[in-house]
């Protein structure tokens, strides 16, 4: 990443600048996966969503500094305008590095390696040493026997198993969670900058506009730690999408006006901000939750990876869609393109009523006995799980708890 950095900074010509976002895009592909999915493994079951989510909150956070420097930047007109830039991203490699030199070792992958020694010595480290009541040898038998239940419904862990048997479902929840980040409409949304400049604003009152929208995402990714406490992750999808379906219907009534009208166009923006808001409380930082949460721990990351290259894709499609909504030499829709993302948003709600279950509270081996037994999505909270019950997995509906226990 740093040597990849150095490209970008000295680049002299648009081919310099092409070569470094690819290969600068190798370790951010890898980064995208591994944080989530160690966040995970290294996290109780009470203590994962905060963990997960905190991805969300880093990407926000991440927007907000690069906005606020380009804002800072803004009245330059030589090279060192977009230069500068570049070279910041060279403060975060050394922290992360070391960082990373001292994490230990995620204990489930130690345990799906047969290194049960180094996972007791790794999950001693990611405990405290004044919780007594905390068992290491207990939550490792645990992993052991969740390790072993996956081993007897699907034997592989190639990539090619994530579409084999049961692991096909969870596979295309998990897909779909992360492309729904796209479909949600988060495109034209967070765009408020060029939607205000393409209103009439001047670019930095534009800016302004940006910053303001981050400062809100990022309120809206920590007011999603409190609101997980008490709704569960399919509830937070759903009724997102319903409010960011609502706001795009609106904005684009609002682009129906010719331009230049400036009391729709601080309309528009604060609009986008509930937006931006809205999907960092749910869809957002909930994301990140599912995505860790749904796959099988012994195909997490490779379901983690086949998920984030189906967002990329779609994202790859958005980033050539939502230019020439709002570009004046385009299609120049302005707010319009509100209708044609509410389309997007709406196949987005419908999928996530009829497929995405609720895997809150739930551990490993509870989600494993659930779609092992293909419990409906709109059944998974009120199902109990108990994957000791057989040999191999159990499942007791709710309504039939009293009668066979």
């Amino acid at each position: 990443m740093i040597c990849f950095i150095f490209i970008l900074f000295f680049a002299q010509n648009i081919g310099m600048l092409f070569a470094g976002e690819v290969l600068c895009g190798l370790p951010w592909g890898a980064f995208q996966t591994l944080t989530t999915t160690y966040a995970a493994e290294v996290s109780p079951t009470v203590l994962r969503p905060y963990l997960t989510t905190f991805v969300n909150l880093c990407w926000v956070t991440g927007q907000f500094i690069a906005i606020g420097v380009l804002r800072g930047l803004l009245g330059r007109t030589d090279e060192w305008s977009w230069r500068i830039p570049f070279a910041i991203q060279w403060v975060w490699p050394i922290p992360i590095i070391i960082g990373v030199i001292f994490a230990p070792e995620s204990p489930w992958w130690l345990v799906r390696n047969g290194q049960l020694d180094e996972a007791r010595r790794s999950l001693s480290r990611l405990t405290s040493k004044t919780h007594h009541e905390y068992n290491i040898d207990d939550n490792i038998a645990f992993m052991v026997v969740t390790n072993e239940q996956e081993k007897l419904a699907s034997e592989g862990v190639s990539y090619w198993d994530c579409f084999k048997g049961i692991d096909r479902r969870r596979t295309e929840v998990t897909c779909c969670v992360w492309m729904i980040q796209v479909g949600s409409g988060i495109w034209f949304g967070s765009n408020v900058v060029y939607f205000m400049e393409q209103a009439g604003f001047p670019p930095t009152r534009a800016f302004d506009f940006g910053l303001g929208m981050n400062g809100v995402g990022w309120v809206g990714t920590v007011c999603s730690w409190f609101v997980m406490q008490h709704v569960g992750r399919r509830t937070l999808y759903s009724w997102g999408l319903v409010v960011m379906l609502a706001i795009l219907l609106i904005v684009g009534f609002l682009g129906i006006p010719s331009a230049g009208n400036v009391g729709i166009g601080y309309t528009s923006g604060a609009l986008l901000m509930i937006f931006v808001f809205t999907y960092d409380i749910t869809v957002g930082p909930v994301c990140y939750c599912l995505i860790s949460e749904l796959p099988s721990t012994r195909l997490r990351i490779k379901t983690a990876v086949l998920a984030r290259n189906c967002y990329n894709i779609v994202a790859i499609a958005a980033n050539f869609l939502n230019p020439p909504i709002l570009n004046p030499t385009a299609w120049n829709l302005r707010g319009k393109g509100g209708f044609i993302w509410s389309v997007f948003c709406g196949i987005s709600l419908i999928w996530t009523i009829f497929r995405l279950p609720e895997p809150r509270g739930r551990t490993p081996a509870e989600l494993d006995v659930l779609f092992e037994q293909r419990i409906p999505a709109r059944k998974f909270a009120k199902t109990k799980a108990d994957p000791f019950r057989s040999t191999n997995l159990g499942v007791v509906g709710e309504n039939m708890q009293e009668g066979k226990q």
